[in-house]
């Protein structure tokens, strides 16, 4: 197997096929269009935090870590309770937080914030690999790829690597493109003792906002790679081995076109029930404002403290609230332990697609 060598020794005229070049013109239309279609919800936070839900329960899923819709939302609003699974999944969102803040104050993606975002998925601070002996094993224990095993190798791709990130215009190409190198890139280079994957797939979304592709991070690639695993798999390893760059180009296009297409439709049915939300409770109850409409669609599981704390009312006023809610249809009231919380059940559909 060939050693790993830096981006920068490509030529990005390898990548000016018409093959190419047509599924970038649809990836890029598509994504422009996501972009303006996310511009109409103006709270951030609701598309944040609902889609990013959305795409760590996907992108840990890739990892073998599993949990259920009801117990993600369930934690979000109560972190007290220990699920281990959903709560190594939801700091997969604080993560994308930790990035985000990063990419926005200093216009950058790098290394610093690179070890940050893996530092909060793996709640650990043991930074690149120091040491040999890390292996990618197949399904059945086989060794399929051997990444670079010195501190000093790892440590001068991932600089190689940042580099390459940071400076737009030194290689030539669209950034959808670099996009999908500096993706297959990371994950060869396997920088961490673990986190490599999660981590890699954040990178995705906060590259496109730091090159002001998104002005917020909404595009989440995890769902598509988990739907085609196999091909994922093997076509990372098909440029380890055979140089078959274009082909993993050409996936990762597809993945982009694919997910922003369905996150275009999962926005506009938010944007929808946000619609419907506020005529309907502004029609029947006095208390209607639009900070409640954002807390309402932030937390598709809603509690009387989040309510206290983003209407700045009291605990009695906010269980009146979130009680008429209940009496109207609009919100579910369930229990857990000596707590309730409300489901907002609209939201709760266009996430998963089924009842709560």
């Amino acid at each position: 197997m060939a050693e790993l060598a830096p981006l920068q020794t490509l030529s990005p005229a390898r990548f000016e096929s018409p093959k190419l070049l047509k599924a970038l013109a649809l990836a890029s239309r598509h994504l422009a269009e996501l972009k303006g279609v996310a511009a109409s919800i103006p709270h951030q936070a609701i598309l944040i935090n609902t889609l990013g839900i959305q795409e760590a329960k996907d992108s840990s899923e890739i990892e073998n870590i599993v949990t259920t819709h009801d117990e993600l939302f369930k934690d979000d609003a109560f972190p007290e309770i220990r699920n281990p699974a959903a709560k190594e999944v939801l700091r997969y969102r604080h993560a994308l937080w930790t990035g985000l803040r990063s990419v926005r104050e200093s216009g950058l993606l790098a290394n610093r914030h690179i070890l940050a975002i893996q530092a909060e998925l793996e709640l650990n601070q043991a930074g690149f690999r120091k040491l040999p002996g890390t292996e990618l094993r197949d399904n059945a224990g086989n060794t399929v790829y051997v990444p670079p095993q010195g501190a000093g190798e790892v440590e001068q791709l991932m600089r190689d690597l940042e580099h390459f990130i940071n400076e737009s215009d030194e290689f030539g190409a669209d950034p959808l493109i670099k996009m999908a190198l500096i993706h297959h890139q990371f994950e060869s280079i396997h920088p961490f003792y673990d986190g490599n994957g999660r981590t890699g797939r954040l990178l995705n979304v906060l590259y496109l906002v730091k090159e002001g592709l998104l002005d917020i991070p909404v595009l989440y690639l995890s769902r598509y790679i988990v739907r085609n695993k196999a091909d994922y798999y093997r076509l990372l390893q098909a440029v380890r081995t055979e140089d078959r760059w274009e082909d993993w180009v050409a996936y990762m296009l597809e993945a982009v076109q694919v997910t922003a297409i369905d996150a275009i439709a999962t926005i506009r049915a938010i944007q929808r029930a946000i619609f419907e939300a506020k005529h309907q409770i502004r029609a029947r109850h006095k208390f209607y404002s639009q900070d409640l409409i954002n807390s309402l669609f932030t937390h598709p599981y809603s509690k009387i403290k989040f309510i206290e704390r983003d209407l700045d009312v009291s605990r009695l006023t906010a269980t009146r609230y979130l009680d008429a809610l209940v009496d109207d249809g609009f919100l579910e009231k369930q229990r857990v332990g000596r707590s309730n919380y409300y489901i907002n059940r609209k939201l709760y559909r266009i996430l998963t697609g089924g009842k709560p």
